[in-house]
């Protein structure tokens, strides 16, 4: 089917209006039934169809019709490509070396672990392994889970950081949103956990404080210590009386 031309019913009728073409042949190269062809030609189908010169297309040349239409059993063939259309891989399972092989458990712990929010589909396309596998490992019934270390996936060289941001990207979109009461505010400012600049009312001075007011407690101190002093003296005067 690599060799259908474009718009193979208009394509037909191009060939039926302007070219002397049996129905075997045109039905060939179009993929259609010679039936079909034969309707086209007594007006019977495809009346909305506006035909399609396959030259102007560089599906056929003038000369390959002209062989046609002198050899009744002559197939028509499709003109080369002047342009080729690299055709796209099919992306298959992804490959690991069997060096590295062991080391997936680890790398689909610490992912399981780090990233929960990943499906198991990602897991797959970053790692390459199995649904199994992975089931195995969340719910601890590996063969070997006794033994298995998380450990990073792009240190052990199974995927690269930027495939695993953009999964983990993707999944973060995917994720449904936390309602408003749930959501992490983060650390709060200094200004509001320490107060700082904060005075209270009672730290504040009121009104000018003269030197008199600041040495006053000092002046006090001494004239009660010199008020103790003269009644210990006089005590004293009285006893030896």
């Amino acid at each position: 089917m690599a060799n259908v031309p474009l718009m193979p019913k208009a394509t037909a009728v191009w060939l039926v209006d302007n070219t002397s073409l049996t129905f075997e042949q045109v039905a060939t190269f179009c993929f259609l039934h010679p039936l079909e062809i034969k309707a086209i030609a007594d007006g019977e189908s495809a009346q909305g169809i506006k035909g399609m010169d396959p030259i102007s297309t560089g599906q056929l040349t003038r000369d390959e019709i002209q062989k046609a239409q002198d050899d009744p059993n002559h197939k028509l063939k499709m003109a080369e490509p002047k342009v080729s259309v690299p055709t796209l891989k099919r992306k298959g399972p992804r490959y690991t070396p069997l060096s590295k092989r062991q080391d997936r458990p680890n790398a689909i712990l610490w992912l399981v672990r780090s990233h929960p929010e990943l499906k198991d589909a990602q897991i797959i396309r970053l790692i390459g392994t199995t649904k199994n596998t992975i089931q195995a490992i969340r719910e601890r019934t590996h063969w070997n889970s006794n033994n298995l270390v998380p450990m990073d996936p792009v240190t052990l060289g199974l995927c690269t950081q930027i495939a695993l941001d953009a999964e983990v990207q993707k999944a973060e979109k995917w994720a449904p949103k936390k309602p408003e009461s749930e959501e992490d505010t983060g650390l709060q400012p200094a200004e509001e956990t320490q107060n700082y600049g904060a005075t209270s009312a009672a730290d504040e001075p009121q009104g000018k404080v003269s030197a008199e007011d600041v040495f006053a407690n000092f002046t006090d101190g001494e004239s009660s210590d010199g008020e103790d002093n003269a009644g210990d003296g006089s005590a004293e005067d009285t006893n030896q009386n």
